[in-house]
């Protein structure tokens, strides 16, 4: 085994940094690519915090936190209930809308008028289309 595998105050101590550098990096895209998806931001701000988020890492991600933090959530709420009502307006679009009873009856009273359904079958579509 290898000096740093012997002791299990340094595997936990090798483990935590580990866990930190994970989550610095999951930051530090975060931050950029929040900063790409905001159109509000011009080209020079974006190419200026990319600069940033490039040389400086890391202080530069806690800047970006710092100054943008606040609408980092916002536009993340926003894109959320954008896809959410775009999901929904899928779902009625698929789903369709459901027919009232006069068009169910109208369609029914075709059926017949064409011979596709007989009197007895257009009368049980009327009553479920009154029920």
């Amino acid at each position: 085994m290898d000096a740093m595998t012997n002791d299990f105050g340094d595997v936990l101590l090798w483990s935590f940094w580990f866990f930190i550098w994970i989550a610095a990096l999951m930051v530090w895209f975060r931050c950029l690519f929040d900063m790409f998806g905001d159109h509000t931001l011009s080209g020079w701000a974006k190419a200026g915090w990319a600069v940033l988020l490039i040389f400086v890492p890391w202080v530069g991600a806690l800047i970006y936190l710092i100054a943008r933090g606040r609408s980092m959530t916002q536009r993340q709420m926003t894109r959320a209930e954008e896809l959410q009502a775009a999901q929904a307006d899928y779902i009625k679009q698929v789903a369709g809308a459901p027919a009232s009873a006069a068009d169910q009856i109208a369609s029914a009273k075709a059926l017949l008028d064409s011979g596709a359904i007989d009197q007895s079958e257009f009368d049980t579509l009327k009553a479920k289309a009154l029920a």
